[in-house]
């Protein structure tokens, strides 16, 4: 805990007229430039030894939303806990108006973190969520705003992670945001054909510019994390702070296993996508593919297999089997499933996707559902999913 006292107008003039009432010999060596009045600043701390390794979560929650906040890994940045992504439905599966409508129900309860990419919709949804937040005339200092760079054109100097690509497609994607920065920029994916050492340049450089905040990765392993780590400490670069990965109760080992280690000793939170397996875990997916469902549109052939298959059957299966829990909390398989990711410590923010507000405002409830998860329940759903990942840690109380 950090406490400042401040001096006021009132205290120093009382000050002041205190040591004109009673002056005082200066101190033996006191310089005649010495300021009259200072802030004086105490630091308590209560929780402890804070180091680089073990660090405990800081969270809290928002006055007036329920929302609550958490550092971006080790870093200072608070990011609501859960976030807004434009994957599938800005500038594609949604229209201009209802991403608003959606964007302002997140905003109004809380979320201040929208997650894009130069890739979704062909750089459509950077365009609609640039518009939105120039429209509404949200102050910048109260976002957090994201995108990933990878894909950006059809060139060959259009995708990957060059410098060259690094820096110009950034540049067209503040171009389409309508933004001087990003808050964090993200590497889309590994880039086999780039050096490690050339990436992280260009990624401090765009940092040092300006022109993002910090930077982080995207499906990266932990030993490719772990190398920009190492190439950032040896030229007095800057690492990455976060890694975007799947996390959801059907994808569990990258999150569970892998990355609680890079959290641990250098700081690496986890930004985790797809809590509801793409709609898997809503328990709209019953041997059956809705004729409003994502499996039902086009390009989306994969789910519709996935769904259909045995595995797909037996997911359902073990679903029914959780319904139980869900009546018990009183809380839907979507909330249930969104609290579950939440409770992993080092998951900075989970990130939701919706078409409806109706949709976002029912995952939102997940925050209620957090406080009810005990270590007794959560043993219980790992019975049943049966399909905890051997070697993990449990979570820190």
């Amino acid at each position: 805990m950090q406490v400042s006292i401040a001096c006021t107008e009132h205290n120093l003039k009382g000050r002041e007229e205190r040591r004109q009432a009673a002056p005082t010999s200066p101190a033996p060596g006191a310089g005649t430039g010495r300021p009259r009045f200072r802030t004086v600043a105490l630091v308590a701390r209560t929780m402890g030894h804070v180091g680089t390794h073990g660090a405990p979560r800081r969270e809290r929650g928002g006055k007036h939303t329920g929302m609550v906040y958490r550092n971006l890994g080790r870093s200072g940045l608070r990011v609501s806990c859960l976030g807004l992504g434009t994957w599938v439905t800005f500038g594609s599966q949604i229209n201009e108006e209802t991403a608003e409508q959606l964007m302002a129900a997140a905003y109004e309860n809380g979320i201040n973190f929208f997650d894009t990419a130069e890739v979704y919709a062909g750089g459509k949804a950077e365009v609609v969520l640039g518009n939105i937040i120039k429209k509404k005339g949200w102050r910048r200092s109260s976002l957090v705003i994201t995108t990933k760079i990878y894909w950006g054109g059809k060139a060959e100097t259009e995708r990957g992670l060059s410098r060259k690509h690094i820096i110009e497609g950034l540049s067209a994607s503040l171009k389409r945001l309508q933004m001087d920065y990003v808050d964090v920029v993200f590497a889309n994916r590994p880039d086999p054909n780039t050096p490690m050492e050339e990436i992280v340049r260009a990624m401090s450089h765009l940092i040092s510019k300006g022109r993002a905040m910090y930077w982080g990765t995207s499906r990266w392993s932990v030993a490719e994390i772990m190398e920009a780590y190492s190439v950032a400490r040896q030229f007095n670069l800057i690492p990455p702070v976060c890694e975007q990965a799947e996390y959801n109760l059907f994808h569990r080992d990258k999150v569970e296993l892998q990355l609680p280690e890079l959290y641990h000793k250098i700081g690496i939170g986890a930004i985790t996508w797809s809590p509801l397996a793409c709609g898997l875990l809503t328990g709209k997916y019953d041997h059956r593919i809705p004729e409003d469902s994502r499996a039902s549109l086009k390009g989306y052939q994969w789910l519709k297999e996935k769904v259909l298959s045995e595995e797909g059957k037996r997911q359902q299966g073990r679903l029914k089997e959780l319904q139980s829990i869900t009546e018990r909390l009183e809380c839907t398989m979507s909330q249930l499933a969104i609290a579950w990711c939440l409770h992993n410590e080092g998951v900075s923010s989970v990130l939701l996707g919706a078409t409806k507000v109706e949709q976002l405002i029912e995952n939102l409830g997940a925050i209620q559902v957090l406080p009810k998860l005990t270590a007794a329940l959560l043993a219980e759903m790992d019975n049943i999913l049966g399909n905890k990942p051997a070697g993990r840690k449990e979570s820190r109380p």
